[in-house]
């Protein structure tokens, strides 16, 4: 079974590293038939770090499930006119482009002429077209003078590639709406998303922006501390660690009487004429809060700890690993909302992500592995190209194109590697 949502649509993929295949990957838990084009022999993120062993990337893996691959050599002219061909081709639920490696020969204006209702997402670095990545937008930002304990003359970049998700699921969003308003009025779409712009905006909307323009003044680093409220990390009796978190009143209120501190906050709360139940008192008396919960949780295990939070509905979490995620079968396992056990060739047999969200019925897409480079060159030029079999056998024999036999990867293909919980 596959999801439903986006049956039908399909999307021609150029693309490298996290936002363009991570969208075309989003589309294609939703239903689309995404077509990622790649050079023969893979391109510049095919063989990027995690790898397996035999050399096959989990990276290029994991952000390529469920779509179908082709391997076109771009540099022969022949090549270049075979993937238009594929972007422009028939079709109501056609003629659509995610890309961010573009080219003067893959533009939406060199492209709309074979087919006026073409829609492209086109993702870029800078809004003025200049080379950017999540790294290089995000000390932009400001947030490595945020995180941690991070400062002007030693910034803390963050590990997860923030912008690079967001504008991922910007674009699919964008294509989305852009196929909506062509089946209404039958026009197509030129988009352009810029990396930096989706990060400038996040901070817009979170008000970190108008904070540094009306307020005057520069947000500082607070450790692990959460801004505008209460929530810290805490050691326990046992040496696990917990972030304990309580931004709303109703949570402000499970953590007190669950820590038995409800008294010893009013004393205090009356003594320095404060009131904790406000978030923002919550936040600026952080360290008096934090000593009285600290003697608490460290005086118990992390067992009884998690007995007394959840049954107290405090709002928690245990610091983990991701090899303690991976071992928590009540998170990820087979039977969790959204992850399969599927084999993917030349990784193995794995948990695998599908999509998040479920349907009415609590329904949702089975997850489909990566394919191999090159695996459906054939299946795709004869289906939406409609060439015959004699015509793709000379695009093979004059190297314009590949199967999965031109795969550097393909002698691993179908090992199996298996996990234990």
């Amino acid at each position: 079974m596959t999801y439903p949502l986006l049956a039908g649509i399909r999307v021609i993929e150029s693309s490298a590293f996290i936002a363009a295949p991570l969208a075309g990957l989003t589309l294609a838990q939703y239903g689309a038939d995404v077509i990622r084009f790649d050079l023969i022999g893979g391109g510049i993120d095919y063989n990027r770090l995690p790898m397996m062993p035999g050399g096959r990337s989990l990276y290029w893996t994991s952000l390529n499930k469920g779509k179908r691959s082709v391997a076109i050599d771009i540099r022969k002219p022949e090549g270049r006119d075979l993937l238009r061909a594929l972007v422009t081709a028939p079709g109501p639920e056609g003629g659509i482009l995610l890309t961010n490696v573009p080219t003067p020969w893959l533009l939406h204006k060199a492209l709309v002429g074979a087919r006026p209702d073409l829609i492209s997402c086109t993702i870029e670095g800078n809004a003025d077209g200049s080379t950017a990545v999540d790294y290089t937008v995000n000390c932009a930002t400001g947030y490595p003078m945020l995180t941690g304990d991070g400062t002007r003359a030693k910034p803390v970049n963050h590990a997860l590639p923030a912008w690079d998700l967001a504008c991922a699921y910007q674009a699919a969003f964008g294509l989305t709406a852009a196929i909506l308003r062509r089946r209404a009025t039958g026009e197509g779409s030129e988009m352009r998303l810029a990396l930096s712009d989706v990060a400038f905006s996040a901070m817009s909307h979170l008000g970190v922006l108008a904070e540094a323009e009306l307020l005057a003044e520069e947000r500082r680093s607070i450790g692990n501390d959460i801004y505008g409220a209460f929530g810290r990390d805490f050691a326990t009796a046992d040496g696990e660690r917990v972030m304990i978190a309580a931004v709303s009143a109703r949570q402000w209120r499970a953590l007190a009487e669950t820590c038995g501190i409800a008294e010893a906050i009013a004393s205090i709360e009356a003594a320095l004429g404060v009131d904790y139940s406000r978030e923002a008192d919550r936040y600026e008396g952080r360290d008096i809060i934090a000593s009285l919960v600290k003697r608490w949780v460290e005086a118990r295990s992390l067992a009884e700890i998690a007995s007394e939070f959840d049954a107290g509905g405090v709002c928690w979490g245990q610091y983990r690993s991701v090899r303690e995620l991976i071992a928590d079968d009540a998170r990820v396992s087979t039977a969790s909302a959204i992850f399969d056990e599927i084999e993917t060739s030349g990784v193995g047999r794995h948990r695998a992500a599908g999509a998040t969200i479920r349907l009415s019925d609590m329904t949702r897409g089975e997850t489909q592995p990566a394919p191999l480079l090159g695996a459906q060159t054939d299946e795709v030029l004869s289906e939406v190209l409609g060439l015959p079999q004699t015509a793709i056998g000379a695009l093979h024999d004059r190297g314009v194109v590949a199967g999965p036999e031109a795969d550097p990867l393909f002698p691993q293909r179908g090992e199996v590697r298996s996990f234990a919980n």
